[in-house]
């Protein structure tokens, strides 16, 4: 099979599909692997290291997509690149589409098997796509969010830790999954208060039971998610649904009762966010105030560190791609139902449930399009 790696081109991403590592291993099972030229160089891996174990290094972003049976991406096409779409391509990559009907359409127009990172699931039924890139952006959250509660970014001029006789900031994290649990080492470990809000009892029990009652647990609904948030200096929405649309959890209401220069990271805002105020930034201009309160809804935030976000993530994404290589996607679909999962769209078909509902579209399962 033939592989592109394309340089991602979205708003300072600067990961990459593939290491040099991975290119290896491809190459030495007879794959051939065409890496745009200075696809790794912002994750610190030049094309001289892509060259050394075998990766034709191309020039141009459309002879990479033109020649490749299948693209090896980390984030979402943008419109730019849709001009690259063809039927049988196989794009493998977060794909995120519930709230991007655009890029939906592209793909279903033009047939492409678009194999989502953030739906295929592994024989536990967890997520192990997404995993890696919600460990970065849950730990990274609270270092942001530390960041832009300091007055010259605009927030209240709090310490997360605080000082001897000071008290320390208070954190509210949304969602008890692996945002939530990374974001809550972090603000632990920096000496803050926090307070996690979840749906589940049992994860709240486990998170009690991990944390060693150094966090307070709290279950959601709306009278104590208003209460955290209010009290609040940092707010960090972390609530996943695979797939689909992230429900709004925190309301303007709520939003305009907060301390005026208190923070919010959405990290959930890559589907749509979970906090209603919320609305996607980039990294080039990260974040904005809604009555008085910084927003940060940079929706890839994993960038920011990208030689750790490309080594976690491809730790767990190559596995699939040599899969996905050695067999094609028709037979890997057929054989991995975790790989079956991950598929959104299908020879012009949309098959992921969650996306044709927060699209208000019709769906075909997989299944029946690839007995």
């Amino acid at each position: 099979m033939i592989i592109g790696v394309p340089k991602e081109i979205k708003d300072h991403e600067s990961r990459v599909g593939i290491t040099p590592a991975g290119v290896k291993a491809l190459v030495d099972e007879g794959h051939k692997v065409l890496v745009e030229q200075n696809a790794g160089a912002l994750s610190s891996f030049p094309d001289d290291e892509y060259q050394a174990v075998g990766a034709e290094i191309v020039g141009a972003a459309s002879d990479v997509w033109s020649h490749a049976n299948m693209i090896v991406k980390v984030k979402e096409p943008v419109p730019s690149e849709y001009i690259y779409f063809r039927p049988g391509l196989l794009l493998f990559t977060y794909l995120h589409l519930a709230p991007l009907r655009e890029l939906t359409d592209a793909l279903l127009a033009k047939k492409v098997t678009g194999i989502a990172y953030e739906t295929v699931r592994d024989r536990a039924g967890t997520l192990p796509l997404l995993t890696p890139m919600s460990e970065v952006a849950g730990r990274l959250s609270v270092q942001v969010g530390a960041a832009y509660l300091e007055k010259e970014r605009g927030g209240r001029g709090v310490l997360l830790g605080g000082v001897p006789g000071v008290p320390p900031g208070h954190v509210c994290i949304i969602g008890g999954g692996i945002v939530g649990t990374n974001a809550a080492k972090v603000a632990i470990g920096m000496g803050a208060r926090v307070t996690l809000v979840d749906l589940s009892l049992n994860r709240l029990r486990e998170l009690d039971d991990i944390f060693s009652g150094s966090l307070q647990t709290l279950y959601s609904n709306s009278y104590n998610v208003e209460r955290a948030v209010c009290a609040a200096d940092l707010v960090i929405g972390g609530v996943l649904i695979p797939g689909a649309a992230a429900p709004k959890i925190v309301t303007k209401g709520m939003v305009a009762k907060m301390k005026k220069g208190s923070v919010i990271v959405d990290v959930a805002i890559d589907q749509g966010g979970c906090i209603e105020t919320a609305r996607p930034t980039t990294h080039s201009d990260p974040s904005y105030l809604v009555n008085g309160v910084v927003h940060y809804c940079v929706t890839n935030m994993p960038a920011a560190v990208p030689n750790t976000s490309t080594l976690a993530l491809t730790n767990a994404t190559f596995p699939y791609v040599m899969k996905l290589a050695r067999l094609g996607a028709n037979l890997a679909i057929r054989e991995d139902p975790g790989i079956a999962e991950g598929v959104n769209t299908f020879n012009g078909f949309l098959t992921y449930k969650a996306v044709a509902q927060a699209q208000n579209r019709d769906h075909t399962s997989i299944e029946h399009l690839h007995p």
